[in-house]
This record gives structure tokens, sequence and C-alpha cells, in this order.
């Protein structure tokens, strides 16, 4: 017998942490783990609409680095849990770092401001750009409220919004599109 996907636990607006702590819907830690999760939706859109199986590998990666995220999120910081949680770790933001670099090197110098748009891809994955800004910000929101979060989170969603805008670069100038630019009123 399949188990129920429904369990009416959080009928009344409540959910509960990793460890039982029950906490408003609209808990900043709430708030934060579900963008985590739009994020990994919107990586895994953009992962099905590129062809490269390198690109395709690096987003699998971080789809998974994604779920680690937003378990450590969603664990009540003051109470241990009986469930392993995977860590982040310094070389998945080096993994980040290198996929930057070698898409750089291949592009040519930005002379301006682009916006984004060209192709569903690149616009895709410029939406999965500003889901993970948003991510960040809520994080450092947690921070600043004096709610625990791994500082490597936050540094890992900063170079992931920019390993973003450089794959939309990449993914343009792999299918040989120009870039937008923006060219402000005067």
């Amino acid at each position: 017998m399949a188990i129920k996907i429904y369990t009416k636990t959080g009928d009344k607006g409540t959910t509960s942490l990793i460890g039982g702590t029950k906490v408003s819907k609209s808990n900043l830690r709430i708030e934060a783990y579900g963008t985590i999760d739009e994020l990994n939706s919107w990586i895994g859109f953009v992962n099905d609409q590129v062809e490269k199986k390198e690109i395709k590998n690096v987003l699998a990666e971080i789809q998974d680095r994604l779920f680690t995220i937003g378990s450590s999120l969603a664990c009540d910081p003051d109470k241990e849990t009986k469930m392993k949680i995977p860590d982040l770790k310094e070389t998945d933001v080096l993994l980040l770092e290198t996929e930057i670099d070698k898409m750089n090197a291949k592009l040519p110098e930005m002379k301006s401001f682009i916006l984004p748009g060209g192709h569903s891809t690149i616009s895709s994955t410029h939406i999965a750009r500003c889901v993970c800004r948003r991510a960040e910000r809520q994080c450092v929101l947690l921070h600043d409220n004096k709610m625990f979060v791994d500082p490597i989170i936050i540094q890992y969603l900063n170079r992931l919004s920019d390993y973003l805008f450089m794959l939309a670069r990449f993914i343009g100038h792999d299918l040989n599109l120009k870039e937008i630019p923006w060219k402000p009123r005067v």
C-alpha cells in the first residue's frame, strides 16, 4: 500500500522543522528553504532545456547541493536530529568557480549591462538566477535575525547566482545569439 501524500498536519498553517519544532508556515526558515525548493525546480527546468552533457551534469550536481541546503535550512538548529544531513563543502563552491571561469574564457567581454532574454533557455536561466538571489537574501535575513544559517550556504548561493548569469550568457553564445544590451534612456 502506498503512503498518503497528505497528512493534514499543516492545515492550520504550521509545519515542523527537522527535529520536531512546530513553526508557522510563514517562518523565515520556511520561506528560505521553500525558495531553495523553487530554485531547484527552475534549475531542473533549465536542465531540461540544455543539450550539452557537461552542463547537464553540473546542473544535476547543483540540484543535489540545493537539496543539501534545503535540508540544512529545514533543521531546527537548537535540536539534535536523528537524521544524517549531508554537508555543503568548500569544493562545492570551487566547482561553481571553475565552471564560471571555463565559460568566461569562451565569452566576449561584456561592454554593457545585458537584458535577460533572446531565447527561452536564456530567460529560464535568468529566472533561476533571480530566484537564487532571493534565496540568498532570505538566508542573509535569517542570519541578520540571529537564526542560524551555515555561512557556506550564503557563499554557495552567491556563487551560484554568478554561475547562472554566466550560464545564461554561455547558452546565448552557444546558440550564436547576440546579447541584448541595455540602452538606458537619457
